[in-house]
């Protein structure tokens, strides 16, 4: 029988979004449904540059156990002008202290937060057309008024 090959982790870029505070808009079935406005940002790495535009937002929920499923849409502009649109779904886990910090605004240590997603780029042919063409994961770290995302090509 022929094992299916393993998995590898390459880092593509890192993704620094800058966000504003977040807004609740009240509980559901669910759980707290909060709306974060992404203002702009800027990628860099080695397999792609450009900036974030305004516009996008994340719209996580908070469900009754303190997690939070996110679920990020924003463009990015690279900067030989392509425009890349992200969907970013993932998932939150914390100490409600630390939820509660994050939620103050105030700084907490990585290591508190378990932030993981998989980010899906929509990308124009040509030259970052091998967005669409492979599967990623990314790794997370908030801090007051952005996040910074490491991508990572799952190879």
């Amino acid at each position: 029988m022929t094992r299916p090959p393993v998995p590898a982790l390459t880092f593509a870029f890192t993704i620094e979004a800058e966000i504003a505070k977040p807004q609740s808009a009240g509980s559901s079935p669910h759980g707290e449904r909060l709306h974060i406005p992404i203002n702009g940002g800027r990628v860099h790495g080695p397999r792609l540059t450009g900036t974030i535009l305004p516009g996008g937002s994340d719209w996580p929920v908070i469900g009754p156990d303190g997690n939070s499923r996110i679920e990020a849409h924003y463009t990015i502009r690279a900067d030989n002008g392509a425009l890349i649109y992200v969907v970013n779904k993932g998932l939150r886990v914390s100490s409600t202290d630390t939820l509660r910090r994050l939620r103050a605004g105030e700084p907490v240590d990585a290591s508190e937060v378990y932030m993981r997603a998989a980010p899906v780029f929509d990308a124009p042919d040509g030259v970052h057309a091998w967005l669409r063409d492979r599967i990623f994961v990314c790794s997370l770290a908030p801090s007051s008024g952005s996040v910074t995302i490491d991508v990572y090509s799952v190879d």
